[in-house]
C-alpha cells in the first residue's frame, strides 16, 4: 500500500484526469488531498466529484471551499461575501454547480461541510502533518513527544484563519518541529504557489520551477538544525495559474517521488 498526497487543483479537472491516468493509484492507496477543489479553473464540479470518490474522508478544507460555504450556505445574502468568493474565481464553481440537480447540489456541499481542516499520516518511520495552507508551530518544538495525541492538539488549536490562509509566517520561517538528528513530522501544505513560496522562504532545495518553466514541489528548512531534513514540503504547483506555467503536483511519501502533470491551454 503506497500513499500519495496532492493539493490545489483549482478546477483542472482534464490535468488531475491525465495525472491519475499516470500514477494509476491502487486501490488499497492512501490518496490524500489537501483543499482548494473548487474556483478559477474551469470544470470544479469534476474535480469535486473525483476527490470524493477517489479519496473519501481523506480530503482536507481549503480556503476557497471555505468561501464557496461561506457564499452558499453560512452568508448567502451577504453580498458581499458572494463578491469576494466569484473575485477570487468562484464564478466557474457556482455555474457548475447551477447545472446540478438539487439532490446532486446538496450532496456535494453537505460533504465539502464536513472536511477536516488537518490530519497526520505515519509512513515508513516519518510522520506527516497535512494542512491546506500551514500552521503555527505554537508551544511544540523538536523536544516534543509526537503521538497522535499532541498532533492532533497542535492542529486543534491553530485558527481555523491560520490553517487556511497563512503564507509568509509558516513558510518563511522554521517549524522546529525536526530535532538535529532529522527526527520529527514533516509538514506538508499547499495553497502558495511555489513561485512565492520560493521569494519568502528561509531554505529551500532547489527553484520553484524546472527548465521548462513549469512549477514543481519544493522542500523548506533542511539545515544543520534539522539533521538535514526539510520540515516543510510545497506542493501547490500553480495549477491556479492555468497553461504555461501551472502543474498539479502528486507525491507519493514512501519513496518521495513526485509526479507532474502541466496544465495544458484549454484546460
Amino acid at each position: 500500500m503506497a500513499t500519495y498526497v496532492f493539493s490545489d487543483v483549482h478546477g483542472h479537472y482534464k490535468t488531475l484526469d491525465r495525472l491519475l491516468e499516470r500514477v494509476s493509484p491502487a486501490s488499497d492507496d492512501e490518496v490524500w488531498t489537501l483543499g482548494d477543489m473548487v474556483d478559477r479553473g474551469p470544470d470544479p464540479v469534476s474535480v469535486m466529484r473525483v476527490c470524493r470518490d477517489l479519496c473519501g474522508d481523506r480530503v482536507l478544507m481549503g480556503n476557497h471551499e471555505d468561501m464557496m460555504l461561506d457564499a452558499l450556505i453560512r452568508h448567502p445574502g451577504d453580498e458581499l461575501t458572494v463578491f469576494q468568493w466569484e473575485l477570487n474565481g468562484g464564478y466557474t464553481t457556482r455555474a457548475g454547480l447551477e447545472e446540478l440537480s438539487e439532490h446532486e447540489l446538496v450532496d456535494l456541499l453537505e460533504w465539502t461541510q464536513q472536511l477536516r481542516l488537518g490530519t497526520h499520516v505515519e509512513v515508513g518511520e516519518r510522520i506527516y502533518i497535512m494542512v491546506h495552507a500551514g500552521l503555527r508551530p505554537l508551544s511544540f518544538s523538536s523536544h516534543s513527544r509526537w503521538t497522535d495525541a499532541t498532533i492532533d492538539a497542535l492542529i486543534r488549536y491553530q485558527s481555523v484563519e491560520d490553517v487556511l490562509w497563512i503564507r509568509e509566517d509558516f513558510w518563511g520561517r522554521p517549524t522546529g518541529f525536526i530535532n538535529d538528528h532529522g527526527e520529527g513530522p514533516i509538514v506538508i501544505a499547499g495553497h502558495t504557489p511555489v513561485p512565492y513560496v520560493e521569494e519568502v522562504a528561509d531554505v529551500y532545495d532547489r527553484t520553484a520551477r524546472d527548465d521548462d518553466g513549469h512549477c514543481r514541489v519544493m522542500h523548506l528548512g533542511a539545515c544543520e538544525a534539522t539533521g538535514g531534513v526539510a520540515d516543510r514540503w510545497a506542493i501547490d504547483c500553480g495549477a491556479a495559474g492555468g497553461a504555461g506555467w501551472g502543474s498539479v503536483a502528486m507525491v507519493r511519501l514512501d519513496d518521495g517521488v513526485e509526479f507532474l502533470e502541466p496544465v495544458l491551454d484549454g484546460e
